[in-house]
């Protein structure tokens, strides 16, 4: 440890992953630097890696111990993966949390659903407006996104600045939200950048940019020329698609129907911060249920196959009162996220079955990413000219690429996945520690560690199926009556023919009088011979090794 200020970055989600974003930046003596965080956001589970999971939050331990040294958690954009764990974290974590309007309506409303004060959200106006947070100085600087008012970062320390890019694109006509704006970046490269930290995503697709304002005419054209119902389904935040779909509809002569709680929250949302004007008027889904078939459209959520939303409750039938029929069109305007390819072909084939007509972007020019392409990052590049590239939100083969782009730039481009420890100051700037990292699971009404054995167990029984045995023992540690068996997740018959359940008793059965009084005594080798034979029948029966609950009653002497 030195006196000596260091400028430090700290990734504990969305460096080597896509989702969970959370940014440490410190500033300070070594082991006594003041924090800021640049979002908290969450991922979301599937069924094979954490069954039963609702979300999956950053680990933020090591922050949580150092918290008495944050002095703020800035929110670039509202989107989940941003946003999302604010409610859940905050008591953690503990500091005021800034972010532009937009985004505050959805912090705030997190803060308040997880009964803490709504009073610790600030709304902070654009650049070049200035937050003073301990010894950060902070702005927000407009970036064009799917969703309005998504920013970057501007960091300013005595040891330099460093721009947080947030997710951006290039869009110079985004319909709703603010247009890329050269001259402003300029003057913030002409400042000087030390580190630009990078959103990733994108830096494959070597393919210029496509803008917001390019999809009216292709949706326009397909809504006018559908018969039947028209549904489309697009990211409920993308409130300027949203706006574009219902928009199509109503010059087609359609009824507008908002289907799905996030897609109103979110219109309503733009509605009240000022974002988002002159949207069509819209029915209910009740009152859309006078209107004609042919003259309706509904606009719905569920574009990544999550099995609550409108779209998989339209593929299975009714959905409050509404249903697909044979002939009607159905709109994915989007892009599936990696991960989300197979709910959403169990909704299209579902669809398909019905006979709807399936429409995405690989039908036509529906869709365009809010992610910087690899051209758009190198015109970032250009315009601030920093001297360290840090490339973030990306699986680590977006980040290594997009670090090896820096190198071949001139400049210095770090690797540093989650946990990764970088000193952005000194001589030689890059990564000096790492610290453990984690994952926590929102599992119900209660938070999991990644490692606590919770979902591995659940895992377990999920695979190999549950045998529970219940056996008493009077206080001479003698059997009183044979075991008594029950099967969870498993057949009852087994390879054999006779009921496994009778099999697993009789094994038992044997085994109890063959056992000495030290393993009766111990309930873990009374356990670990009952597993044992349970397991070698179950194998022999049925080709499993369930796992066992085995429950011991010990009876006192009168």
């Amino acid at each position: 440890m030195t006196d000596r200020n260091r400028l430090m970055y700290l990734p504990l989600g969305g460096a080597g992953e896509i989702g969970m974003n959370c940014y440490v930046y410190g500033y300070g003596p070594e082991g006594a630097e003041r924090f800021i965080v640049a979002d908290v956001g969450v991922a979301f589970p599937d069924m094979d890696g954490q069954p039963g999971v609702d979300l999956i939050l950053p680990d933020v331990a090591w922050l949580e111990e150092r918290r008495d040294r944050i002095d703020g958690i800035f929110i670039t954009h509202a989107h989940e993966d941003h946003v999302g764990a604010v409610g859940h974290l905050w008591n953690r974590l503990r500091a005021p949390v800034y972010c532009r309007t937009f985004t505050a309506i959805h912090a705030t409303r997190k803060i308040e659903e997880a009964g803490h004060d709504s009073a610790m959200v600030k709304v902070v106006g654009a650049y070049p407006e200035v937050v003073e947070a301990g010894p950060f100085r902070v702005s927000f600087a407009p970036v064009s996104h799917s969703i309005p008012e998504a920013s970057a970062l501007v960091i300013d320390t005595d040891a330099g600045r460093v721009v947080h890019s947030g997710d951006f694109k290039i869009d110079r006509d985004p319909l709703v939200g603010e247009a890329f704006d050269e001259n402003m970046w300029a003057e913030i490269g002409a400042q000087g950048v030390l580190a630009y930290v990078c959103d990733s995503t994108n830096v494959f697709n070597r393919n210029p940019g496509r803008s917001e304002s390019q999809l009216p005419e292709h949706i326009n054209a397909l809504v006018a020329q559908a018969s039947g119902m028209v549904v489309a389904t697009t990211f409920a935040s993308n409130i300027a698609r949203v706006k574009t779909l219902a928009e199509a509809g109503a010059a087609a002569g359609r009824s507008i129907c908002l289907m799905g709680r996030a897609m109103q929250r979110m219109v309503k949302a733009g509605v009240e911060s000022g974002v988002l004007t002159d949207f069509p008027s819209t029915l209910s889904p009740e009152d859309a249920l006078d209107v004609p078939r042919e003259n309706l459209m509904l606009i719905v959520t569920g574009s990544q196959g999550e099995r609550r939303a409108a779209s998989a409750n339209l593929s299975r039938g009714k959905f409050l009162g509404h249903e697909l029929k044979d002939g009607d069109t159905f709109l994915f305007s989007s892009k599936t996220i990696p991960g989300n390819e197979v709910p959403v072909a169990h909704i299209q084939n579902a669809l398909a079955e019905i006979g709807v007509e399936i429409v995405d972007d690989n039908s036509g020019f529906y869709h365009v990413s809010g992610h910087a392409n690899r051209p758009d990052l190198e015109v970032m590049h250009d315009v601030l000219k920093p001297q360290i590239l840090i490339p973030c939100h990306g699986e680590f083969r977006h980040i290594r690429e997009h670090a090896r782009l820096a190198a071949s730039k001139g400049m210095a481009g770090i690797v540093a996945p989650n946990g990764s420890v970088v000193e952005l100051s000194g001589n030689a700037p890059g990564v000096v520690e790492y610290i453990e990292t984690g994952r926590t699971y929102l599992d119900g009404e209660a938070f999991v560690g990644q490692f606590d054995g919770v979902i591995r167990e659940r895992m377990k029984m999920a695979l190999n199926g549950m045998v529970v045995v219940a056996l008493i023992v009077d206080e001479g540690d003698e059997m009183l009556e044979d075991a008594w068996v029950q099967l969870k997740g498993l057949p009852e018959v087994g390879s054999s023919g006779a009921p496994l359940q009778e099999l697993i008793e009789d094994d038992i059965a044997k085994l109890l009088p063959r056992l000495d009084a030290k393993v009766i005594e111990d309930d873990d080798k009374l356990e670990e011979s009952i597993k044992r034979v349970v397991r070698q029948t179950c194998n022999q029966e049925i080709g499993k090794k369930p796992e066992l609950a085995l429950l011991v009653s010990r009876l006192m002497a009168e």
